[in-house]
């Protein structure tokens, strides 16, 4: 997507989650990988750091690869693996490819390394990763796609309207291979992997910044797991030609083959949004309401900080905005499904939600606009 003003000035990148389960133990451990690219016009042979603090004084913006990958849960780790873009070979056109080194991701694959010592981590901090050493080799099978419609179609891509797109290829999205964390070795494979995929891409990015998905669901109705579900919610204030809207999310139920969506971009829908996130010493808490002239969703979810972490940016145009963005893969809660019958809600399922991909951050919480309660 990087063309035009977006190869100046632009980022984009594949993000994929899963779980794995430790070969001999069986614990589960859940990963993500992610291929972010900035600034290709403006790189060379090496990577350009924007917070290496000669850089913000000269204003010289970041331009590579960046290959972030890491694990969720008390031994979390973002470990982050940067290249130069002489040494990257990306193919643009769908399906995508890209590739550096023995690192490499495209539509159905994923293989690479990264390896951050703890000497690396304090002589870098433009790195923003902490230590420690994974490799895998898999497979990726995007099964549920969520389209999020006019906000992302060719004409407000090619105006680049918006600052930040969104796009989830994969949000019910099966994994099968292995990873190798700090000398353990996990298996992946698709019937528990509960995995994950979308991109983003865009000259900046929103706040407040929100995601929740997943499709590890069981239904309280019935008892039995959704194996054809997924839900997925994402967004915050999007921006169109620098001005922000009003605090708005895209989101979506995909209930055993049939479609819940709420999509602020499709007028036709009316969609309604309440959203609140609060933290206390232990864990972090987002509660979304969604409505459309259908149907309503309500969903409640936990995640424990000690499973969680920071995770790191840097926008393209060299500044680090968001210094508190909770990330984790392990949130847990329930949404609740209901129908519209008329002017009454009729409730579809109460569903419990684990293995749960979240994510919450502000660039300034003290500032008025971005008021956690609305």
């Amino acid at each position: 997507m990087l063309h035009g003003p977006l190869k100046y000035q632009g980022y984009d990148w594949w993000w994929h989650s899963f779980t794995g389960q430790e070969e001999t133990t069986g614990e589960e451990k859940a990963f993500f990988i992610e291929f972010y690219v900035c600034n290709p016009a403006l790189g060379g042979d090496g990577p350009i750091f924007g917070q290496l603090p000669a850089n913000i004084e000269a204003g010289i913006k970041p331009s590579y690869l960046m290959v972030k990958a890491g694990a969720w849960g008390e031994d979390h780790a973002q470990l982050h693996r940067f290249f130069g873009w002489d040494h990257v070979a990306m193919h643009g056109d769908a399906p995508y490819s890209i590739e550096a080194d023995d690192c490499y991701a495209s539509e159905t694959k994923l293989q690479g390394s990264v390896s951050i010592s703890d000497e690396e981590v304090n002589a870098h901090p433009e790195w923003m990763c902490d230590s420690g050493e994974m490799r895998w080799d898999l497979t990726v099978n995007k099964q549920i796609a969520f389209n999020v419609g006019y906000g992302a179609s060719r004409p407000l891509r090619n105006i680049e309207a918006f600052a930040m797109y969104w796009h989830a290829e994969g949000m019910k999205s099966t994994y099968d291979g292995w990873v190798e964390y700090n000398g353990r070795r996990y298996l992946v494979t698709p019937e528990t992997s509960y995995g994950y995929a979308d991109k983003n891409w865009g000259r900046d990015f929103t706040s407040p910044w929100v995601w929740l998905s997943s499709n590890h669901l069981k239904s309280r109705r019935t008892g039995e797991m959704l194996t054809n579900s997924v839900f997925d919610i994402g967004g915050g204030r999007p921006k169109i030609y620098f001005v922000p809207l009003d605090r708005r999310l895209l989101g979506v139920f995909w209930y055993e083959g049939k479609e819940y969506d709420f999509n602020f971009s499709k007028v036709w829908l009316d969609v309604k949004t309440k959203f609140s996130f609060h933290e206390d010493a232990e864990n972090v808490y987002w509660h979304v309401t969604q409505e459309n002239i259908h149907a309503l969703m309500d969903t409640e979810i936990t995640c424990c900080k000690k499973d969680m972490l920071l995770v790191n940016y840097e926008a393209p145009d060299g500044s680090k905005k968001h210094n508190r963005l909770w990330n984790g893969g392990n949130g847990r809660g329930i949404i609740r499904l209901y129908e519209r019958r008329g002017r009454e809600l009729e409730i579809v399922d109460e569903i419990v939600a684990t293995h749960v991909g979240c994510e919450y951050g502000e660039y300034d919480q003290t500032d008025e606009h971005f008021n956690k309660e609305h």
